[in-house]
């Protein structure tokens, strides 16, 4: 069977790859030199492993729980009906065992642990300790704002409707963020204000997508394997991983 044109762009793409691991930062360059060996040409592999050795560890992107760890914080209740904050109330069915119960921290008061993003409001994080995890509450009135936004629209809503219910709320987010995006219009009144465009403005460059949950990840398609090639003049060398760091690992060791 013929590869397609893309199967053939990807053995390329993959067999480059593996060129720049195997070869390329394992080979001398003369733009890598070092004031205490002028003489000497080092590889990027040497240079980085310099680096790595002076700064402690290698950097890495953060995972899905160390962003949820960096989060702000704050100690709570789980009620009969979820989890209040800011008048925003945040349930889900996995908060069922731990509702209306102590955390058994006693240096909080029994409250758990929730971790929260300013600029999304749309779900938070629950500390189960219990069993080494998170759980993820969203808020019940999310299908009223088709739109992600943070806490700034929310008090901007808050502050024109002191009264306002939380349904009351949500709609007038919602209108706030649609009324922004359309633009001025030759009502003065049905216009948004220049507070208005501000919040909004803000609210759209710190919001992701709203479609970015919900796009599905495109198929990859099937590749046949193909062989490595080992063509070049240049021997191929053994690739050593370097140490990746852990905080909480180096934390335990200063104690």
């Amino acid at each position: 069977m013929p590869l397609t044109a893309e199967s053939r762009h990807r053995i390329k793409a993959e067999s480059m790859d593996e060129w720049i691991v195997a070869a390329w930062q394992n080979r001398p360059h003369d733009g890598l030199r070092d004031p205490s060996a002028p003489g000497r040409a080092f590889t990027p592999n040497e240079r980085y492993a310099a680096l790595v050795e002076a700064a402690g560890y290698v950097p890495v992107a953060l995972s899905a729980e160390d962003y949820i760890e960096l989060l702000p914080a704050r100690w709570q209740a789980i009620n009969a009906y979820g989890i209040r904050i800011s008048y925003r109330t945040y349930d889900a069915e996995a908060l069922n065992p731990l509702r209306r119960q102590p955390s058994g921290i006693k240096e909080k008061k029994g409250l758990w642990e929730i971790h929260h993003d300013p600029y999304d409001v749309s779900r938070v994080w629950v500390r189960d300790h219990h069993n080494s995890g998170w759980i993820t509450a969203a808020w019940t009135q999310l299908s009223r704002v088709p739109m992600p936004f943070g806490e700034l629209a929310w008090d901007h809503a808050r502050r024109a409707l002191p009264t306002g219910t939380e349904e009351e709320l949500a709609d007038a987010v919602a209108a706030l963020l649609r009324r922004a995006n359309d633009g001025p219009t030759n009502d003065q009144h049905a216009s948004p204000s220049k507070r208005d465009r501000t919040v909004a403005a803000r609210t759209r460059a710190t919001s992701p997508p709203a479609d970015e949950a919900a796009r599905p990840e495109p198929p990859i398609p099937a590749v046949e394997e193909a062989e490595p090639d080992t063509t070049g003049d240049e021997p191929l060398a053994k690739v050593i991983p370097l140490g990746i760091f852990d905080p909480f690992t180096e934390a335990q060791k200063r104690w």
